[in-house]
């Protein structure tokens, strides 16, 4: 217990001060200033299935105050709810951007249903308005009025070729309450903001509900082309922008929010382990790593230190509880941006646990053909 719980707080030492410190809330769009002339921009939305959530995130779109020229180009990727027709009752007579709904059919072999919705969407854009930005956005992705033009002052005043804001997820239920914020700090240690941001550092994020995309940078990357078969394509889109010599920025968003509501755990399930094995690229050696260094990061703390005090060995209670101690010190600057109680701090290894089973069975999906699962369409390993 004593060499378990000594691994695990020297663990917890490291990443506390040596991955970016990604446990930090304060990476926010970099100071703006609006340029002399604004840019024209192109918003496209690949949506399929979305009519439970398009009342509450189209508008918000088309409510955009922007100085320049900017349209609305919604992409119903084979949806049956009735998508594309409420899309177009919600624009009518009210005034905004210009919206153009638009239906691509089936993607072909090798694309994700969501990329071929994306390159449709850009590919039309640039014939009509022949854009010098691209905003890529969700269909459940709730942007504040002055969003877009946030977004486009940020990317000239630091010359930036891509800026992703992470939108702040819902967490209204029980459950989303729970795994929401773990969700989003998960997601930054794997991917520290602060190195993300380096232009010269090798790793290399977006959060797919909010990007900004210079158009001349998407072409030098090649997307969405490059990256067609990507079932992380956020991250994807990251890595091949940055490939191509392109400047990218990413941060967590204060007037850009998710609608989507996960009432249930089954559908946070689904959310997280669809993805998961894809993460690992679909090798058994990186989940049993991934599992591991979960037990020994997250479920040995609370381990150690009650086996400790039933055990009446005072030095591994010790090493787990301070191990602990700094695991719940970095998660409370984000339960503070969820506006969550910092009493909740301490459930982080439960809830670990629950993201390493995602993750287990994430990669059992796989192996049975279900693996990445989206709305009716299952993506294999590329």
């Amino acid at each position: 217990m004593e060499w378990i719980g000594a691994g695990s707080l020297l663990a917890w030492v490291w990443l506390v001060l040596g991955q970016g410190f990604f446990w930090r809330t304060d990476v926010r769009l970099p100071e703006r200033r609006d340029p002399e002339r604004w840019p024209s921009v192109a918003v496209v939305v690949p949506a399929r299935d979305e009519a439970a959530v398009l009342p509450e995130s189209l508008p918000s779109l088309l409510a955009q105050k922007y100085p320049g020229r900017a349209e609305v180009f919604l992409v119903d990727d084979g949806s049956t709810d009735g998508t594309g027709a409420l899309a177009r009752e919600l624009a009518a007579g009210r005034g905004g951007l210009p919206l153009t709904v638009s239906v691509p059919g089936e993607p072909e072999a090798g694309w994700t249903g969501k990329l071929w919705a994306v390159r449709h969407g850009m590919a039309l854009a640039r014939e009509r308005v022949g854009p010098e930005y691209f905003l890529l956005t969700d269909a459940d992705i709730a942007h504040a009025p002055e969003s877009l033009r946030e977004l486009v002052a940020a990317a000239r005043s630091a010359d930036l070729d891509l800026v992703s804001q992470m939108a702040r997820l819902r967490v209204a239920t029980f459950w989303e309450r729970l795994i929401v914020p773990a969700f989003v700090y998960f997601f930054g240690q794997l991917y520290p903001f602060r190195w993300v941001n380096r232009p010269r550092a090798r790793t290399a994020a977006a959060a797919g509900g909010c990007v900004l995309l210079r158009a001349g940078a998407a072409e030098r990357a090649g997307v969405p082309e490059a990256i067609r078969s990507a079932v992380i394509d956020d991250v994807a889109l990251a890595r091949a922008v940055k490939r191509g010599g392109g400047r990218v920025w990413l941060g967590l968003a204060d007037r850009v929010d998710s609608v989507r509501p996960y009432p249930r755990a089954a559908e946070l399930w689904r959310m997280v382990s669809r993805s998961a094995y894809a993460q690992l690229r679909h090798r058994p050696p990186l989940l049993l790593g991934t599992v591991m260094g979960l037990a020994l990061v997250y479920l040995a703390p609370p381990v150690v230190l009650a086996a400790g005090l039933a055990g009446g060995d005072p030095v591994a209670a010790g090493l787990g509880g301070a191990a602990w101690a700094l695991m719940c010190g970095t998660y409370l600057p984000m339960l503070r941006y969820y506006r969550r109680p910092p009493w909740t701090a301490p459930l982080l290894p439960f809830t670990a646990l629950l993201y390493l089973l995602m993750t287990v069975d994430s990669a059992v999906q796989h192996y049975r053909g279900r693996g990445a699962a989206w709305k009716g369409r299952t993506y294999g390993a590329p």
